[in-house]
């Protein structure tokens, strides 16, 4: 058992999560969620799957404090099975419970927890842990400036207001698009992704097997999972290009969301991320989206976000990501395109 410090005030009590605790934990992230952005996010059996996830252990994974009245009063993930060299702290505290040092127990156990994953970390590696807020949240700002964590990057969500049919995509040569066959695709869009992706502000690979298993679990346990809304954008049988969207997430049922858009290096500087968000656009408005969301790296080493404004998006919301060094050595993440 990790020993914490700061302690725990009088009466608050700290333990693993049960499966019988996941409504307390569900109403616990909605009322965080309400206080932050205005509205819950998060659904019951989305996190539900995620307490099953293949890449997570609740038992060893998190923590939840429990108030002198039993009711929950915070909670914390982390995740490092994938990304051992940055794992990632979670943290819930409901408004309510603010001003308790709360907070700043639950990252202290998230940060003991965390240097677990030294262990799964290649030798001389730089291993720094992770932590993200919403902009504007003073709290949870000042508690991980307090525990020595320092703003590295800014993430924003993106939207287009779709009140009239959005303009068609304009293909390269030799593009096709077609939705991916379940059962068939996931193999060769994973790995897509991942060729995508390899240029991104933190990449770093990962085992592909258990990359697959935890990322089919996630995508098949979130709300509305519906693999037509994976468009590929094909050369031949090549995959130059993905758009893995979502009808909605929880919170806005009207709203379309690309959880997923990238394109190989190949086919970069064509034109070909564009046509597929608009490919998506269209797609999403015929089923009903009046709105479509997706999330971005602000400093985006692939100007991704010039690109979203082209197509109409404005930001909507911005989300601050916070480093801590665990352990010095070799970053084997992606800082560059060079």
């Amino acid at each position: 058992m990790l020993k914490i410090e700061p302690a725990l005030k009088e009466g608050f009590t700290a333990r693993a999560p049960e499966p019988s605790d996941i409504q307390a934990v569900f109403e616990l992230i909605a009322a965080c969620d309400a206080a932050e952005i205005g509205q819950s996010e998060v659904s019951l059996d989305e996190l539900r799957g995620q307490w099953n996830a293949p890449d997570f252990d609740a038992q060893a994974d998190a923590q939840i404090i429990f108030a002198p009245d039993g009711r929950a009063a915070g909670y914390v993930e982390v995740w490092d099975k994938l990304r051992s060299v940055t794992p990632y702290v979670d943290i819930f505290v409901p408004p309510a419970y603010e001003g308790l040092g709360l907070r700043d127990y639950l990252l202290a156990w998230g940060e003991e927890r965390a240097r677990q994953a030294f262990a799964r970390v290649p030798e001389g590696a730089r291993v720094a842990m992770r932590s993200g807020i919403t902009n504007g949240h003073e709290a949870a700002r000042r508690s991980l400036e307090d525990a020595g964590l320092s703003l590295v990057r800014h993430f924003l969500r993106m939207v287009i207001d779709l009140n009239e049919p959005p303009a068609p995509p304009e293909w390269p040569d030799g593009i096709t698009v077609r939705g991916a066959v379940r059962g068939q695709d996931e193999r060769a869009v994973l790995q897509a992704q991942r060729d995508s992706f390899q240029d991104h502000w933190g990449y770093v690979e990962s085992p592909f097997e258990e990359n697959l298993q935890s990322w089919l679990h996630r995508w098949q346990t979130s709300d509305g999972f519906d693999p037509s809304l994976w468009f590929l954008a094909l050369d031949g049988d090549r995959i130059a290009g993905i758009s893995l969207c979502r009808p909605y997430i929880p919170g806005h049922e009207a709203m379309g969301w690309v959880a997923t858009l990238g394109v190989t290096r190949p086919y970069r500087r064509r034109g070909l991320a564009l046509a597929l968000l608009r490919h998506s656009f269209q797609v999403l408005y015929q089923r009903g989206s009046r709105q479509v969301g997706l999330g971005v790296d602000a400093s985006n080493l692939t100007g991704a976000v010039a690109l979203y404004k082209k197509a109409g998006m404005h930001i909507a919301l911005q989300f601050d990501t916070y480093e801590k060094e665990l352990r010095p050595g070799v970053d084997i993440t992606r800082q560059s395109v060079e």
